[in-house]
């Protein structure tokens, strides 16, 4: 048998992802003097932040004076559809300009004016323009800049470990256990206090604009085994356009520009569909809107061949579409050999983004753990039932400054550090078990069938017949997980971490099922067939832990300064989402 070593290690702080959150709350602390170690299980510069777009919102008012964070949290509030918390949103809207501030202090190249002043565009569902951008690969900059900082100030960062289990002594986090993915070599890894960014769980479909082995819910069963609570896991964003080909890339994204620049919907029999479901916007109708016209179209007998709908620019000259949408051109070239000059995409409707997640307190971003934070999409309280663009890019920059300021407090007032020898045994033995099994079951597989029951039971619409069979599939899916062989192997330890990401699906497949059940409205990004209206009555907070099931929290009044402000926002000509 072949000894694996264990490192230990210890910090102040222990920040588990590096993606924009995760770097931001480990600069706040560097640069406070805090000792801080931040730990990715994939590369630094590939993080799911790189793959934002759009742009970054905060009301800076340089292109439309009139503009105010109290006008931003309007649109944010009635865009969740009531189901954001009020003072999460205030908190975000107010402090976002001192994000911007962040970023250019740290030198990033936002789009300026001939003047100087930064750019701001529209987006959808927005009053004014507020959102700020760099080209169309706007978290690729913000990760690039939140990276160069980190390196200035010589933040330690670990590539490669994957964090199997926080380690929690009477509610109180001392750290967390993990391994590397190429040698298998062991962590221990002692902290005060532990920052979780370590994304959502969309992977969880079977078409999501995640990439391969992220966003699988290592943030919500990593929290919730240490005896955190998830919040609104039913409340996921399916972005209309995914494609379909190859199955590998299944759910890559075709950014909504495609639509905005004038991109055309067909289905199968050559219909433009939008007329019967937003004839007066069509295609720049809303994000929710256009990916359950697509799914209606495609459950209804009128899908394309693999099971789609037909996005076509072609009618669009072949110097506006390099010039507007030269990556769209690129991506379908690289993975289809598809000339979109030419051709229609087919696409189908894609898990994007998880708006529930970790429960958090407003202020700080604890949990119900002592010690523990939760951040960027691991996190809720922000988006409720439906995420305007550009808010999540702001959220990881205001959140990841507030939480590394309360982590470092907690430090500072804590008398003891904590420690449990059984804590850290029980972590151990959990991965020598894994890798002692060698049933029959393949990891693999068992994630595929988790995907494709979420997909068949809990995506776009939902009913409660279909989540009651989701429920009993996922229950068969569980018991057959007790018979998982695990082999590593000469390119380093992947299917161990398949096996964790599997729980970690499992967990959070159940968390979302067993929510959209008690959630009986249809209510912004979450369509129930059989409850097709909003219900007042569910303006709450669905709350899930494995052991008290759901409960309801009421969601606090919105602020009287705000809540004049929440109107509707005229989207013509403009990309609704």
């Amino acid at each position: 048998m072949v000894t694996i070593t264990e490192r230990q290690l210890s910090t102040t702080v222990l920040v588990i992802g590096t993606g924009g959150a995760g770097l931001r709350a480990a600069i706040e602390l560097a640069e406070s003097g805090v000792d801080v170690l931040a730990v990715g299980k994939r590369p630094k510069e590939d993080a799911h932040t790189a793959l934002a777009a759009g742009g970054i919102n905060a009301a800076l008012a340089t292109m439309d004076p009139e503009d105010s964070w109290q006008q931003h949290a309007a649109d944010t509030l009635k865009e969740s559809y009531l189901l954001a918390d009020p003072r999460t949103v205030e908190i975000v809207t107010q402090g976002a300009a001192r994000g911007i501030d962040d970023l250019e202090r740290f030198g990033m190249a936002f789009a300026r004016e001939a003047d100087g002043r930064i750019s701001q565009r529209f987006f959808g569902a927005h009053t004014f323009r507020r959102t700020a951008f760099a080209g169309d690969y706007t978290g690729l900059e913000i990760q690039r800049t939140l990276i160069r900082r980190a390196d200035q100030l010589s933040i330690p960062v670990l590539d490669g470990v994957y964090i199997t289990r926080l380690l929690t002594d009477d509610g109180a986090v001392f750290g967390a256990y993990g391994f590397d993915l190429t040698h298998g070599t062991r962590y221990l890894i002692h902290a005060d206090a532990v920052i979780l960014a370590a994304g959502g769980h969309t992977r969880i479909w079977r078409r999501t604009s995640s990439r391969r082995d992220e966003n699988t819910g290592d943030s919500f069963r990593l929290a919730v085994e240490a005896g955190a609570r998830l919040r609104d896991p039913e409340l996921v964003q399916f972005h209309p356009s995914g494609i379909l080909e190859p199955e590998n890339a299944a759910g890559t994204l075709v950014s909504e520009a495609a639509r905005g620049e004038g991109g055309v919907l067909r289905n199968a029999l050559g219909e433009r569909f939008m007329t019967r479901y937003d004839p007066e916007r069509m295609e720049l109708s809303t994000r929710d809107r256009v990916a359950l016209a697509a799914y209606t179209e495609i459950k209804e007998g009128r899908g394309t061949p693999h099971g789609g709908v037909w996005l076509d620019v072609s009618h669009l000259s072949r110097q506006t579409i390099m010039e507007r949408l030269p990556r769209v051109y690129q991506t379908l070239l690289d993975l289809q050999m598809l000339d979109i000059t030419r051709d229609p995409i087919e696409i189908a409707p894609t898990a994007h983004y998880s708006m529930g997640g970790v429960w958090v307190r407003p202020e700080d971003h604890s949990t119900d753990v002592r010690g523990l934070y939760a951040i960027g999409e691991a996190s809720s309280g922000l988006h409720g039932a439906n995420r305007l663009g550009g808010n999540s890019l702001i959220e990881l920059l205001v959140f990841g400054r507030l939480t590394g300021q309360a982590a470092a407090a907690y430090s500072r007032g804590l008398a003891a550090q904590t420690r449990s020898a059984t804590a850290v045994a029980d972590a151990r033995a959990e991965i020598d078990d894994l890798l002692a099994s060698d049933g029959p079951e393949n990891v693999r597989a068992l994630q595929r069938a988790i995907r494709d029951t979420m997909t068949e039971h809990a995506g776009v619409v939902r009913d409660e017949k279909g989540l009651l069979a989701g429920l009993a599939e996922l229950a068969a899916i569980e018991e057959r997980m007790r018979e998982v062989g695990v082999h590593p192997d000469i390119a380093g330890f992947q299917d161990l971490a398949h096996a964790f990401d599997l729980k970690s699906a499992a967990l959070a497949a159940r968390a979302t099922l067993e929510a959209a059940l008690e959630r009986r409205e249809t209510r912004g990004c979450h369509n129930r067939s059989d409850h097709p209206e909003l219900d007042p009555a569910l303006r709450v907070n669905m709350v899930w832990s494995p052991t008290t099931g759901i409960t309801r929290e009421s969601i606090p009044a919105v602020p009287d300064e705000i809540a004049p402000l929440m109107r509707e926002v005229s989207t013509v000509g403009k990309l609704a989402e």
